[in-house]
């Protein structure tokens, strides 16, 4: 049951080095994401005791969490907004619960509906419920016309420490092996899915002792690990101010990169990319347009590759058709590429701004894509 995994488990039986406790909401930020779960609607209302009034298209369905669950009804009239009802204290019965978010936004003809609400535990705990539907008349997601998805916004706090150093995470739902937790490890608020990742039941090391969190019966307990694993880096700080990781490597076309060391005077935007990477393909007309525009006022591109091994050929193909001048470092390493170790890249594209006389990071991806990039590198020139 849900309630006895997470409610009782884990409140009273933890080992004193690990402490735990319940959030009732936000927990889908903290932990960086959600698995959303299926909640097939039908218009039979056998297990419902009490609808509520002024119903004109309702469809029924639940939403379920371990063996637990908690019934909803869905109202989607033609001529009116639509509204959603959950039976938070289970009794069946769905006009006496609290009122549950629920809020349209159309685009492209289609209307998309996103919302929250509450389900009790059977200790008395509340907990929030994202939840969210795509249009039924969406020709794209047939399979999903009478489909609310949904996915635990509650859950817990773990706190731990290591060799005398606190640590917390957040996880949702049950806790399994195999389940990822964000350890903020430099207490920065940036996620690290290489350095900042513990694997429950699989050894980690970050403070010099080797780890392992554990499940058994539902209980997570900390425990020293057999395997000993060598410390993991912590991530590199690559925020505005912060300097950028200075490399040598030789370019696709044989030219020798060093960087920052090579481009004083120049702002050059490292861009990691991919020739199999969409996002990457659709930022290129606004690199070329800032490259073209601003090349000969000192702007600099240099572009590293994800591309994997035995590609070179297509890569080279790739930037000369598309016209991308600047240099390309390729090693065909795919998500291993050195410097994409180096910069801890786990998502592309990737992007930095930095000055070449100092190696000071002057922005990052927020203010590097987009078809005001052209703009932004002027206003950095002009500044310069």
């Amino acid at each position: 049951m849900l309630s006895h995994w997470m409610l009782v488990g884990l409140s009273t039986v933890l080992p004193v080095d690990v402490t735990t406790e319940f959030v009732s909401e936000g927990v889908t930020a903290r932990v960086g994401g959600y698995r959303p779960i299926r909640a097939e609607m039908t218009d039979k209302f056998d297990s419902i005791e009490k609808m509520p009034e002024g119903l004109k298209s309702p469809k029924a369905g639940s939403i379920t969490f371990g063996e637990e669950k908690w019934l909803f009804v869905l109202d989607e009239p033609e001529d009116g907004a639509a509204k959603l009802f959950i039976d938070t204290n289970q009794d069946g019965d769905l006009s006496n619960d609290p009122e549950t978010q629920w809020a349209a936004s159309s685009q492209g003809g289609l209307t998309m509906h996103r919302g929250s609400g509450k389900i009790q535990l059977d200790n008395g705990q509340v907990g929030s419920v994202g939840l969210y539907r795509f249009d039924p008349n969406d020709p794209r997601r047939a399979a999903l016309k009478n489909v609310l998805l949904f996915y635990a916004d509650f859950g817990f706090q773990l706190g731990f420490e290591l060799d005398g150093k606190s640590f917390e995470t957040f996880f949702s739902g049950a806790p399994n092996d195999g389940m990822r937790l964000w350890v903020d490890r430099d207490k920065n608020g940036v996620r690290s899915s290489k350095r900042e990742t513990v694997i429950v039941g699989k050894p980690f090391n970050f403070t010099g002792t080797t780890y392992v969190l554990k499940v058994t019966e539902g209980v997570v307990a900390l425990e020293t690990s057999e395997t000993e694993l060598p410390v993991t880096p912590l991530p590199p700080n690559l925020v505005v101010g912060k300097n950028a990781i200075p490399f040598a490597m030789e370019s696709l076309s044989g030219e020798k990169i060093d960087f920052p060391k090579g481009y004083e005077g120049k702002v050059v935007m490292l861009d990691f990319w991919a020739t199999w990477c969409g996002p990457c393909i659709a930022e290129i007309p606004n690199v070329k347009a800032a490259y073209d525009r601003w090349h000969d006022e000192g702007f600099e591109v240099i572009g590293i590759s994800f591309d994997r091994e035995g590609m070179a050929d297509k890569v080279k193909d790739f930037v000369t058709k598309r016209e991308m001048p600047w240099p390309q470092l390729y090693e065909g390493k795919f998500w291993s590429t050195s410097l994409g170790e180096q910069y801890d890249v786990s998502s592309i594209p990737f992007v930095l701004l930095i000055d070449g006389s100092t190696g000071e990071i002057l922005a990052t991806r927020e203010k590097l894509r987009g078809p005001g990039l052209a703009d932004f590198i002027g206003e950095v020139l002009s500044k310069r």
